[in-house]
């Protein structure tokens, strides 16, 4: 899908009705890469509809893994730990997610690969993938400036290592387990502060054996992977916009069915509790030991918060939305220790800057974050989605309480993570 094309969001009276998100994209990943080197077929019902997820499987196609689509599911046909070289470079398009986690696969390869991407992601770090891959062994380097893409990994021999990230990152954290697969001993990475455990969880469910004491996990390299069958959840981030569109409108009331409940992705629920938003959790079930539940949720007057540290890093993708938000907030928000999000597909603290200053709003922008007053009036104007999927869709939210129209400029990219997501959100708003 092009992103060069424009959406015009009005202002509603209230957000009611119930919806099914498609599946987490950050499970679809892991599930989609483990599948192709896992042993035996590997059944994924609910797969993302994602680009970034498509990019994953276009690029396991290329390496030999056949998959199809039947019905509402996706099989992938695993080729066991070694694929096969690729006939061209691998293109990741926007997808971080994608370069970072298979360079851990390709890593333990027998060829030479490449990855390359889109002019958003050749701007983003890779120093925090090619730094502790090179340390266990692995022939890999950015020959991009500065430690960017495009990516080129030749054949090495890995060993485990013991690693702590200087900076959180569950990609940096399951792509150097993926590698470990193929490592003598053990790799173990210490984190700073505990990001999401989907890859952790992924591997188990496809039989590896993966251990976890506090903040630290660790994997022995030789295990060997089966196939499974399972159902991904609906994406707890792509639900972000839905929930805070609801706890814009007091009484408003949304039911969001079968939603991933992963504890380390569900602060996001106790973030907006603590803001106002009523939300009941029900029919909670486990399948490969992630949390699924539907949520009945309902708006009520909304409270300013502080997010830092840890509930930060816990929330980094969610940031944007909940900013788009804060000036309807009593007390507004404040955002620190969110470097992070320079150096998402844009610069997210400046995007949200620029686009809350577009609509009237007064916003204090920081190194590491951002500081918005309370009790502010937004009004439409003309929004630059900075080719990001979360900011397009932030600040679609953000329109449909402001006065006036909101126009969100190339907003075919939040078809990265959510296509639809305009039809969607237009169907449980009441004008």
């Amino acid at each position: 899908m092009t992103q060069d094309f424009q959406v015009v969001v009005r202002p509603v009276r209230q957000v009611t009705g119930s919806l099914r998100l498609p599946g987490d994209k950050s499970v679809s990943h892991r599930y989609a890469i483990l599948g192709a080197i896992a042993e035996g077929p590997t059944r994924l019902q609910n797969f993302s509809a994602a680009q970034d997820c498509t990019a994953t499987l276009h690029c396991l196609r290329m390496l030999g893994c056949e998959w199809r689509r039947e019905s509402d599911a996706i099989v992938i046909e695993g080729r066991g730990l070694q694929l096969t070289a690729p006939g061209a470079p691998l293109d990741c398009g926007n997808s971080g997610s994608t370069m970072r986690m298979l360079s851990g696969i390709l890593a333990g390869q027998k060829f030479s690969s490449e990855l390359f991407g889109d002019a958003s992601l050749s701007q983003r770090p890779m120093a925090r993938i090619t730094e502790p891959l090179t340390l266990m062994g692995a022939n890999i380097h950015a020959i991009g400036a500065e430690g960017r893409p495009p990516l080129r990994i030749a054949e090495g021999k890995l060993h485990g290592i013991p690693y702590r990230p200087p900076v959180a990152s569950a990609q940096v954290k399951t792509a150097l387990l993926f590698a470990g697969l193929f490592a003598n001993g053990e790799t173990r990475i210490e984190e700073p502060v505990r990001t999401r455990d989907h890859g952790e969880l992924a591997l188990r469910a496809f039989g590896a054996e993966v251990k976890r004491q506090e903040n630290a996990v660790s994997i022995l390299g030789g295990q060997r992977l089966h196939g499974i069958e399972a159902t991904v959840p609906g994406d707890l981030s792509s639900a972000a916009f839905f929930l805070c569109a609801a706890a814009l409108f007091p009484g408003s009331q949304l039911v969001v069915e079968s939603v991933l409940m992963n504890p380390t992705r569900a602060r996001l629920l106790d973030v907006l509790m603590q803001m106002g938003l009523g939300i009941s959790v029900m029919q909670l079930e486990e399948d490969h030991g992630e949390l699924t539940g539907t949520l009945q949720v309902k708006g009520g007057p909304l409270k300013g918060i502080v997010i830092s540290g840890a509930t930060t890093a816990a929330l980094i993708d969610e940031i944007p939305v909940l900013a788009a938000i804060a000036p309807y907030t009593d007390t507004g928000l404040e955002v620190h220790d969110a470097r992070e999000l320079r150096v998402k597909e844009s610069d997210r603290i400046a995007a949200i800057a620029a686009n809350l200053r577009a609509m009237g709003a007064q916003v204090e922008e920081r190194e590491d974050g951002l500081r918005i007053p309370g009790n502010q009036k937004l009004h439409g104007a003309a929004i630059d989605s900075f080719g990001d999927h979360r900011i397009a869709m932030a600040f679609a939210v953000a329109g449909l309480r402001a006065e006036g129209e909101t126009q969100i400029r190339n907003a075919g990219a939040a078809a990265v993570s959510f296509p639809g997501f305009f039809e969607e959100l237009e169907s449980v708003t009441v004008a």
